[in-house]
């Protein structure tokens, strides 16, 4: 810890700085989410609208901290939902194997057929638009893919010697994913968190442009995007503050995620030497 590189602090930095203005959102934005302060839209920024106004004349700062607490909030939702479901039903159908292994992993390719963007409109389009429907709906589909990358994983663990010794001993299934699998995966599954974090963020804002995302009067920042998006024929750059956001998180989410995946992999390598 006491020689982390620069861009994994930068990355820390920005990422901290993000997760902390979405938890303490109400306390640092200057106005309240859906507060109209301006008789004209798009001001520029000024002394008391740091980044200008809105399509409505709502506080673009405003605007952004309470949109970022709803994206966040979602897309870190979705990233446990999906990783505790994908990595559990990945782990035990490698170490299972046979039939439950291919129902799982069959029924896994099925849902990965369909364009998960293109499945999400659909099923959103017959079902209520919620925050709760939103997290289940990209969870569930997103542990897809962190069951094919757990199942790869577990499959090259579950014949190393000592999943072989505990299953000698009499230990059950769960002790075998749980205390040896797990722990031997947690490196890739590290890496993958990262960038299914940032997928998640992209997802829910694609979502909310499209219409079947974060509904008013709650504010995310894709919907910032889709509600400035007529001011940039006029030049006015609002709707590009969010993407800078988005931008932003992503790469410090990545950062960290780098950091983190090679310090495992070290302290592994140590371990075995």
């Amino acid at each position: 810890m006491r020689r982390i590189p620069i861009s994994a602090l930068i990355g820390l930095f920005f990422t901290a700085l993000f997760f902390l203005s979405a938890i303490f959102a109400d306390f640092i934005a200057p106005y309240g989410m859906a507060e109209v302060v301006s008789n004209s839209i798009w001001d520029p920024m000024s002394r008391d609208h740091l980044l200008g106004t809105d399509a409505l004349g709502r506080d673009m700062l405003s605007r952004m901290i309470y949109g970022g607490q709803t994206t966040i909030y979602i897309a870190t939702l979705a990233t446990i939902l999906s990783f505790t479901l994908g990595s559990v039903l990945g782990f035990t159908a490698a170490t299972l194997g046979g039939w439950i292994d291919q129902a799982l992993s069959r029924l896994v390719d099925l849902v990965m057929s369909v364009p998960s963007l293109i499945l999400a409109l659909v099923v959103l389009s017959v079902m209520p638009v919620s925050t709760t429907i939103l997290i289940l709906v990209m969870g569930l589909l997103d542990s897809t893919r962190v069951f094919r990358l757990s199942r790869a994983v577990a499959v090259d663990i579950t014949v190393m010697d000592y999943v072989e010794a505990a299953r000698l001993r009499g230990e059950g299934t769960r002790w075998i994913v749980f205390r040896e699998i797990l722990p031997n995966a947690l490196s890739p599954l590290v890496a993958e968190l990262g960038l299914r974090f940032i997928f998640a963020v992209l997802f829910i804002s694609t979502l909310s442009f499209l219409g079947l995302g974060v509904q008013p009067p709650l504010a995310d920042w894709g919907g910032i995007v889709k509600e400035n998006k007529e001011g940039l024929v006029y030049g006015i750059p609002a709707a590009l503050v969010p993407a800078v956001a988005i931008a932003a998180l992503a790469i410090s989410v990545n950062l960290v995620a780098d950091w983190v995946l090679n310090r495992t992999t070290s302290l592994k390598g140590g371990r075995g030497a």
